[in-house]
């Protein structure tokens, strides 16, 4: 089976075999690649000699298919070293954030833009009454800029925290107001849902800047992931704060027994209830929860205490949003003129979204840049990118079933271009932050997605488990407890590629959303709401419930990947659903919060679900099971033994 929880045609189990004198008691030892063990997955090369088919050497299924490789390996050799030669190299080809946009310029504003369709461009805003006296030049490849000097006092021609678009004149004689492509920071009107977001000019004075005090911890031998979403992380009705969220959900990440939080929604996006995955200013942190300085204290104070942070990074489409994003810069031109493909191939029906040109040479200067950006502006130390499988076929999954053979990953509805995109990406991250974390969300299972670059993979250390969730949802909603079968739950959570390494999880965000359920609601409905205090007994559902709670939760940890993901909250079982504020539940933030009380609460079961958790990672902390180079895993169908 592949990461997804389908078949996958090469069997990974180093040995298996049946007891003599204990039938239907079978012992499954299976290799594991490990945190621990850095060694055994091989080094990251600064050059990529050679022709990329050591994924071949490494899964001879694969010669069918290695001229597709060769040629994808070809295409990234061949982008990489145009970007070298022009550049002078990709780290610096990945600065574009200090041309593009607001820079400073000895004692001048300068600010540029690509627009190369445009008839003309002008920079409107506070700064000049939001006129038509600031027009730019255009320069080589559409680029278009103007250069404003200071003011005799000092004082910058564009202040900080002013706000600014970028009005574009269309050949029709027509025009148009934007949010900047590079735009650092983007807002709306305080408080009000659904408004049109400006663009900010963020280039605060020193004293006004965040000073970091913390360095980066290093890589954690044993990544255990905590998801989770600022804006709902308060316990109030309200979109939580940056602030509130080091101060009150840190520490309780810390104790949980975590070591890296994944934050979600980090990019700006004007439509909150998207849960953050339409994506308007890719540049700019979501300004709801705060400012820039205030997310770099939030990720400092995290680093204080020993955690790694994680962006959820959306690269595989953006929010077709035209007045909010930068989605409004497609003015009718051609995909070589524009940030995204044009036609069908450029809109994603299933979300309303565009796609980008991963063939384009500024779109890959914009995303590239982009990743560096946070990596450095803001201190994170890996992405999770998100939509992976969209990326990587022309068909984006939709109506798809990967089988599991090869064939369904490498012929002419693998789009090459993104995959040379994700290579490229996860070069430069590693250059840049040599211990970074980079975790894909595919549940295709392509083979190589986490295998260096320099043997023909994608470059990802980690791919998300994705067919665990849907295999727990499956059981508990078609059998009843008593009559699984260990050998197919051991069959399941350990059948992986073994070359590659995986982040096991029960579930994610995904199975809280209104629409679906998590674990703790699936086990216990509704007697969650009279039923969980300890102070009386638990009746049997609560019991078994809280129970099968605790041991899925462990023994998905135990065999089902190399690293763990958990949900904010999901570890106590918070109950009930997410629902964002939205017109049709009055802009309701009810259900779009986290009751940390019901963890805290002394009498009530939640806080032993807690317990359980943090008692889990405390065994691991002690034994390494999670991150251990090999498994060994016993099941005994007969007795229901595991």
């Amino acid at each position: 089976m592949t990461a997804s929880g389908r078949p996958q045609p090469a069997p990974t189990c180093s040995s298996t075999r049946s007891l003599a004198g204990a039938p239907g008691q079978k012992w499954f030892q299976l290799p594991r690649s490990s945190l621990h063990h850095q060694e055994r997955r091989p080094t990251r090369l600064a050059a990529t000699p050679g022709d990329g088919l050591g994924l071949v050497e490494s899964d001879p299924q694969l010669e069918p298919f290695s001229d597709h490789l060769r040629y994808r390996f070809d295409q990234y050799r061949r982008v990489k070293a145009d970007i070298e030669q022009a550049e002078g190299s990709l780290a610096k080809f990945a600065k574009g954030y200090e041309i593009f946009g607001f820079s400073r310029d000895g004692t001048a504003t300068v600010y540029r833009e690509w627009a190369p369709t445009a008839k003309a461009v002008h920079l409107i805003g506070d700064f000049n009454c939001w006129s038509w006296n600031t027009p730019l030049e255009r320069g080589h490849y559409g680029v278009w800029s103007v250069r404003l000097p200071d003011g005799n006092d000092g004082v910058p021609a564009v202040p900080h925290g002013s706000r600014v678009k970028v009005r574009l004149t269309l050949h029709d004689g027509s025009a148009v107001d934007r949010v900047p492509a590079w735009a650092r920071l983007a807002q709306a009107p305080f408080g009000q849902m659904g408004a049109k977001f400006d663009g900010v000019h963020w280039a605060p004075p020193e004293h006004e800047r965040y000073s970091w005090r913390c360095e980066r911890p290093p890589r954690p031998d044993s990544l255990r992931i905590y998801e989770a979403h600022v804006g709902m992380s308060s316990e109030e009705e309200k979109v939580a704060s940056y602030a509130e969220f080091s101060a009150n959900v840190l520490p309780r990440i810390k104790a949980a027994g975590y070591t890296a939080v994944q934050l979600m929604a980090v990019q700006e996006h004007a439509y909150y209830a998207s849960f953050g995955y339409h994506v308007t200013n890719p540049f700019a942190p979501a300004s709801r929860s705060g400012n820039p300085e205030e997310l770099k204290a939030l990720v400092d104070t995290a680093h204080g205490m020993g955690l790694v942070v994680l962006l959820d990074v959306v690269h595989s489409h953006i929010s077709s949003n035209t007045d909010d994003g930068l989605a409004g810069f497609d003015i009718g031109q051609s995909a070589e003129d524009g940030y995204f493909l044009t036609g069908e191939a450029g809109y994603h029906s299933q979300w309303d979204s565009r796609l980008f040109n991963y063939r384009s040479w500024e779109v890959l200067r914009y995303l590239l840049s982009n990743l560096r950006w946070w990596l450095e502006e803001y201190r994170f130390d890996g992405f999770r990118f998100d939509g992976v499988t969209s990326m990587l076929y022309h068909h984006h999954g939709i109506n798809r079933s990967f089988s599991g053979g090869y064939g369904d990953y490498f012929g002419p509805d693998s789009n090459v271009d993104a995959a040379v995109y994700l290579m490229l990406a996860n070069d430069l991250v590693h250059e840049v932050v040599p211990g970074a974390i980079t975790i894909a969300e595919d549940v295709s299972g392509m083979p190589g997605l986490g295998r260096p670059v320099a043997e023909g993979g994608v470059g990802f250390d980690f791919r998300l488990a994705m067919g665990l969730p849907d295999f727990w949802v499956r059981l508990l909603k078609e059998r009843r407890d008593e009559h699984w079968s260990m050998s197919e739950l051991v069959g399941v959570l350990c059948n992986r590629r073994y070359t590659e390494q995986s982040v096991g999880y029960v579930e994610s965000h995904d199975q809280a959303l209104v629409g679906d359920q998590t674990l703790a609601w699936r086990l216990m409905g509704t007697e969650m709401y009279d039923n969980m205090s300890s102070l009386q007994a638990a009746s049997p559902v609560v019991a078994r419930g809280c129970a099968m709670h605790c041991m899925i939760r462990a023994l998905t940890a135990a065999i089902g990947g190399d690293a763990w993901l958990g949900f904010m909250g999901n570890e106590f079982g918070h109950p009930e659903w997410l629902d964002f504020p939205r017109e049709g539940n009055g802009w309701s933030h009810s259900y779009c919060r986290r009751q940390w009380s019901l963890a805290d609460a002394g009498h009530l079961r939640y806080g032993q679900l807690a317990a359980f958790e943090r008692a889990l990672w405390a065994l691991e902390d002690q034994h390494s099971f999670l991150a251990a180079a090999h498994q060994i895993a016993h099941a005994d169908d007969e007795r229901q033994v595991l």
